[in-house]
């Protein structure tokens, strides 16, 4: 559930017309003047120009198939797809189709704590250890690690020094596709990998969806319910969103429609043959949790986040605080994090804010720029082609339609 630099049918399913957006780079006092909803419905005109880029990414067929949505300046939206949704049927892909959002689902993590800050449940300067007395505590190579040294904040920014590792899956997700984790389980693994550095030392930074673990728990611990009931009913629900979930227990499907996801096949040195795929499209999404767990179609992450910029979601203190970032290394040149937020410098100069995540089978990335673009694309192998669909979600947001 790594970033770039690495079922049942849903009842109320498709209104293909709703708009999106995601994350603000603009300024607080600016962001109510942003259309939102009443501004939002489809337009069936492509741009051309990000038609052919998108065929371009699935062309070799390492990645089989592209979505995309795109909230335009304007507030109206566009779909695009490319490639095939399945490679043994040659089947389309679904227009605006479900997908796993993977580590895009920080963001939900990062508003819930956020809005649990706001509410004067919890401040990001608290040490984990007020919210979970004694639970921190590392072991074996981990003991170093206590949560009496660790912040909220050290935890949204990833500057907790939490192993950057996820030790449950050392062969990656095919042996473990059908289990099932526990949240605390996860924690305990982590617990036992030593940290990268100190907490905070000299600002130094290392993303780890550890870290994002411990903050479901510490968002659950403050609310007094499960994190998932927290993220629908603070998150979801109050912006709206129809075609987005956080999967319960045992929940290993995507609702329909959507793509097939896919992996390469390995040989016996766990080498990646190229050409040949596995599909990857049911598994067990609990081994991501609050880092990287949830589901969504591209047009409702954007909804998501023109809800966040337009202030239904955080007040302008937290929102602010959000969007505080800091050196990322490793990051490409010009992105920082924030809490549960990147900031990136795009190639014609706009920055805009927003996420990513890698989850087996679906390369997502989305972002919005400060006067309202709005991008969403989404691919269906995370282990091919990243600098290209990183170049192409630049261009995709500098268009100028």
């Amino acid at each position: 559930m790594s970033l770039p630099a690495r079922s049942t049918t849903g009842a109320a399913r498709r209104r293909r017309g709703v708009v999106a957006a995601a994350l603000a780079a603009v300024a607080v006092a600016s962001l109510a003047a942003t259309p939102v909803a009443s501004a939002e419905r489809s337009r069936p005109v492509h741009d051309k120009a990000l038609q052919a880029g998108l065929e371009a990414l699935v062309k070799d067929g390492t990645l089989p198939g592209a979505l995309m949505s795109v909230r335009g300046r304007d507030g109206r939206v566009t779909n695009y797809t490319a490639g095939v949704g399945d490679i043994r049927t040659r089947s389309k892909v679904p227009t605006d189709g479900y997908v796993r959002i993977a580590s895009s689902t920080k963001m939900f993590t990062a508003v819930a704590v956020l809005q649990l800050a706001g509410d004067g449940k919890l401040s990001l300067d608290d040490a984990v250890e007020k919210h979970l007395p004694g639970v921190v505590r590392g072991t074996g190579a981990g003991a170093a690690i206590d949560g009496r040294n660790i912040t909220i904040r050290q935890l949204l920014n990833h500057t907790s020094g939490l192993t950057r590792e996820m030790p449950l899956m050392p062969q990656g997700i095919l042996p473990i596709r059908d289990r099932y984790f526990e949240a605390r389980e996860l924690l305990d693994a982590a617990l036992a990998e030593a940290p990268t550095f100190a907490p905070g030392q000299d600002r130094v930074w290392m993303y780890s969806n550890a870290g994002y673990v411990l903050l479901g728990l510490v968002a659950q611990k403050a609310a007094g319910r499960p994190l998932a009931e927290v993220i629908t009913n603070q998150i979801i629900n109050r912006a709206g969103l129809e075609e987005t979930y956080y999967p319960g227990p045992g929940d290993r499907d995507i609702r329909a429609p959507h793509p097939r996801g896919y992996l390469f096949a390995r040989n016996d040195k766990g080498e990646p043959i190229p050409g040949e795929l596995v599909d990857i499209t049911r598994f067990d999404p609990s081994i991501a949790g609050a880092a990287g767990q949830m589901i969504a179609t591209p047009s409702d992450v954007n909804k998501f986040l023109v809800a966040l910029q337009d202030g239904r979601l955080l007040k302008p203190r937290q929102l602010a605080e959000m969007r505080q970032a800091i050196e990322a290394p490793g990051f490409p040149a010009g992105w920082r994090y924030g809490l549960g937020t990147i900031e990136m410098k795009l190639s014609c100069g706009v920055t805009a804010y927003g996420h990513g995540g890698d989850a087996d089978g679906f390369q997502t990335r989305t972002a919005i720029t400060s006067d309202g673009r709005a991008v969403t694309l989404a691919v269906t192998n995370d282990e091919a082609g990243r600098a290209e669909v990183l170049d192409f979600f630049d261009k995709a947001l500098c268009a100028a339609k």
